[in-house]
């Protein structure tokens, strides 16, 4: 039964894997960036990244301060994973005071961060979103700007990371008691904290294929440690949690770091930037602990009336949809070398 049970699942994952590519690949759609770097008075030189949707660009334009002329982008080049547009424009007078609009964004699911670079150092950073596409440049960069759209992507990373919450998921499932839970909890945190930091520093790199891969074999991992737990075979999840928890979190971290590396850190204020991104993905982390145990405790409610048994069949449910999930994302992000 639990043989056929696996197979049956496995099955329509891969038979289903075209119509929830957003599942499968893990992480949210990438997020789009516009960087104006002033090389003189009035000269700007601007990149633009437009995230790619099935091979063609985003449907999403950016249009600079009526005071710049280019105010279009200019030639889109794809670089295996986004479109970018460069080119410099003359803002008469500088930017304080202009609108900078991405058109076309209210119709997306996605966000911008747009990052200005000042001649004398300072840096200015926004996130633009569908509900706000556009907003009027400041005379001077706001810190608390930069607190406010770090943090919020960071609690945003790791609520659309459905690999980092099966993760996490897997792990409440496995782990029994509060102090137990909360030591997990934290080494898993503590872990990618270094990473993070690690490789936004420039100490250490990996290329993102392998971690992907890797972090995907890491849900498998604990999901198979789940069902030993079932069988009366405790393994070294349930009886090292934070260990496992430690080790596989630095392994996150890098993941982490792949999606901060995709929008940049706003030069000037790169210890702020991390810091607050750190804390988002914290925030974000404990609000979807918090809606787990909201859900086991409905649950626990239902199975009074369904039977204990009901939960224990849940587990091992699963345990086995979590794991064919991330077989599924070994398989494809593995697939990801050689291409």
């Amino acid at each position: 039964m639990k043989r056929a049970l696996f197979h049956l699942l496995c099955a329509g994952l891969l038979l289903t894997g075209s119509g929830i590519s957003a599942v499968v690949h893990g992480h949210a759609l990438q997020p789009g960036y516009l960087e104006m770097r002033q090389i003189d008075e009035t000269l700007f030189a601007v990149t633009w990244k437009k995230p790619a949707v099935e091979g063609v660009p985003m449907a999403i334009a950016v249009t600079l301060p009526q005071q710049c002329d280019p105010r279009e982008e200019g030639p889109l080049v794809w670089d295996g994973s986004a479109y970018y547009a460069r080119w410099t424009t003359t803002c008469t007078g500088g930017l304080p005071g202009g609108t900078l609009t991405i058109n076309g964004l209210e119709h997306t699911s996605t966000d911008v961060l747009v990052r200005i670079g000042f001649a004398d150092g300072a840096t200015g950073t926004h996130r633009l979103t569908p509900t706000d596409p556009s907003f009027i440049l400041p005379s001077q960069p706001d810190r608390l700007e930069v607190v406010r759209t770090y943090s919020s992507f960071g609690v945003e990373h790791i609520l659309l990371g459905i690999d980092h919450l099966l993760f996490i998921f897997a792990l409440l499932l496995l782990v029994k008691g509060a102090r137990r839970i909360v030591a997990t909890v934290t080494a898993f945190t503590v872990a990618h904290s270094i990473t993070l930091a690690g490789v936004t520093l420039g100490w250490v790199q990996m290329p993102g294929p392998p971690v992907e891969a890797t972090i995907a074999l890491s849900i498998a991992f604990v999901a198979a440690e789940i069902l030993h737990s079932r069988q009366a075979r405790p393994g070294m999840t349930e009886r090292y949690p934070w260990v496992v928890a430690f080790t596989f979190g630095l392994l996150h971290g890098f993941g982490f770091a792949g999606a901060l590396a995709e929008v940049g850190l706003p030069v000037g204020e790169i210890p702020l930037a991390l810091l607050f991104f750190n804390l988002g993905v914290e925030i974000g982390q404990l609000l979807f602990i918090a809606g787990v145990y909201a859900g086991f405790f409905l649950l626990r409610h239902v199975a009074r009336l369904a039977g204990a048994s009901a939960i224990t069949w849940g587990t091992g449910a699963a345990a086995y949809t979590i794991g064919c999930l991330a077989m599924f994302w070994v398989v494809q992000r593995t697939l990801l070398f050689f291409t």
